[in-house]
């Protein structure tokens, strides 16, 4: 069995939906990990989740959570608070996050769970990047992740120092409408049409 693996899940067209994909990059964009962790963007995986479920140690998914409460609140959900949550499933990837952890708490060998969730300003206007109030936390929900990471007994170090906005400009060329002089694989996008 593998040991340790991140999971950023969301949605980038939907403004703080794309949250926790954008965490799983900086991550990997600003931190060196001594230790056994992946680090993967989960995009809208669903149930290819299950797989993860099985085959590691121990997953942490970062992700929206939608609790009544404030926007930009952070929580930690291990497995079993979230299986008693009805009320947390509001988006179509939370909804098969919780169905995947009932399914497999039923198996003799599954991953210990936790969800590193932050409540969403905004996940309904079509929009890359995040809201001033989700931006504003940003930097915490990541120390919170780094934290959880080093729970697991992995080392970390940040060796980068690349904001938020670089970091998605970076994945897809926008953030909340500034755009990249270029787009990212302009060239390659020329190439295959002949332009």
């Amino acid at each position: 069995m593998k040991k340790n693996i991140v999971v950023g899940v969301g949605n980038m067209l939907f403004k703080d939906e794309g949250v926790g994909i954008y965490a799983s990059e900086y991550l990997k964009q600003n931190y060196e990990f001594d230790g056994d962790l992946e680090i993967i963007d989960g995009g809208t995986l669903g149930f290819k989740l299950m797989t993860y479920f099985q085959e590691y140690e121990n997953v942490i998914i970062l992700d929206t959570v939608s609790i009544e409460e404030n926007a930009g609140e952070i929580y930690r959900l291990p497995s079993d608070v979230l299986l008693g949550m009805g009320n947390y499933r509001k988006t179509a990837h939370e909804v098969e996050i919780v169905e995947m952890l009932e399914i497999v708490s039923v198996l003799d060998s599954h991953a210990k769970v936790t969800i590193l969730g932050i409540i969403p300003e905004d996940i309904i206007s079509v929009g890359i990047g995040l809201t001033e109030t989700i931006e504003n936390r940003f930097e915490e929900f990541i120390l919170n992740a780094i934290k959880e990471i080093e729970s697991l007994g992995v080392k970390t170090k940040k060796v980068n120092n690349i904001a938020i906005p670089d970091i998605v400009k970076s994945m897809i060329g926008s953030y909340n409408g500034e755009h990249l002089s270029r787009i990212p694989n302009e060239e390659d996008i020329r190439h295959a049409t002949n332009i």
